[in-house]
């Protein structure tokens, strides 16, 4: 038995949107400096219209015109992640389930894997296949903060505000019985080995303020934003370096590979010198960690299945090779990684 990833698809809302769009409301700032805020040349934002079902039902559309319209009607397995849901109280979860006339005996809503919700979605997803009579899953993250958040009157003049992007990115999971093959290779698709590690001594280093003393949902004058210090950068900035590479290589030991025996790397994109670190620590040349932040921005928890497939439609992964992701999430509080020997080429 294996499961399998067998295909990504994604929606980027809106056209692009250029920087000049954060600079010409830039404030004096220290922090506009550090290299955690250098800004992508473009990204795209929701509008404040944009309901978290509707963007899931623009994100996999490519999946149904590929697998069929009745693609997901049997789907058994529903993860969702929301980087800022439209209901505080729940999750996008049933509503998407309903929207897309799927009829699933589980769903979730994670929010604790933050940028790397993709990763620890494919691990539960396998966990519940591999245990239980369930067969397919869809995973679903969407990241819709950079519109909504992000472009704030007070706060899109922030250091920090040009950097989001949004992004919808999904992926299909099934599982296969009986998939031994004559020269004992391992199925295309298949989910090799998944690596996910809670640091919780780094819990509450990211901090969302409003302000003011007031809480977050009480009525308000001040807009509320993610809060940093330059304390908390170098922190960000020492744990994102080192945690990203340490659990691709823990997937890397299980299936017995090296970093530079990788075919293809994503990872999370909160900024470039992230992803010019990691690919190093993973001694991977550039065209093999392939991101799409000057494109997008950085995507959150869409980052993953948003380059996924935008590497794919262009044939830049081809079936069978080794496809690594890794993220860490928040301040440093999770992490996680998983190899798939791809198999969903266009």
């Amino acid at each position: 038995m294996a499961v399998c990833l067998v295909d990504v698809s994604s929606y980027l809302p809106g056209e692009p949107v250029g920087t000049e769009y954060f600079t010409r409301y830039s404030r004096s700032d220290r922090m506009a400096k550090n290299v955690m805020f250098r800004s992508p040349r473009h990204r795209h934002h929701v509008s404040l219209d944009d309901t978290s079902v509707e963007l899931v039902d623009h994100a996999v559309a490519p999946l149904l015109q590929r697998h069929g319209a009745d693609a997901l009607a049997d789907v058994d397995v529903l993860l969702t992640h929301q980087q800022l849901p439209d209901n505080p109280l729940l999750g996008c979860g049933p509503e998407v389930a309903r929207r897309l006339g799927m009829r699933p005996d589980w769903v979730y809503d994670l929010h604790n894997g933050g940028c790397a919700a993709f990763v620890l979605m494919l691990q539960t997803a396998r966990m519940i296949l591999e245990h239980s009579s369930a067969r397919s899953a869809l995973l679903v993250t969407v990241q819709n903060c950079a519109g909504q958040a992000f472009t704030q009157p007070t706060v899109r003049g922030l250091a920090h505000a040009p950097v989001p992007g949004d992004g919808i990115g999904v992926g299909l999971l099934r599982k296969f019985d009986d998939v031994g093959t004559e020269d004992g290779a391992p199925p295309l698709g298949e989910i090799l080995a998944v690596e996910c590690r809670t640091y919780p001594e780094f819990a509450g280093d990211m901090e969302f303020t409003t302000n003011s003393d007031r809480k977050w949902w009480q009525p308000r004058e001040s807009e509320g934003c993610v809060n940093f210090s330059e304390n908390k950068i170098a922190k960000v900035l020492s744990r994102g370096n080192r945690l990203v590479p340490e659990v691709a290589l823990a997937v890397c030991d299980r299936i017995g590979v090296r970093g530079p025996d990788v075919d293809v790397f994503v990872t999370n994109q909160p900024n470039r010198l992230f992803l010019r670190n990691w690919r190093e620590a993973m001694e991977l040349p550039p065209q093999r960690h392939p991101d799409t932040f000057d494109e997008c921005g950085n995507l959150f928890a869409s980052g993953i299945p948003v380059t996924l497939d935008t590497e794919n439609r262009a044939g830049r992964i081809p079936d069978g090779a080794l496809v690594v992701m890794s993220a860490f999430a928040h301040a440093g509080d999770f992490a996680g990684a998983a190899a798939v020997r791809w198999g969903a080429a266009p």
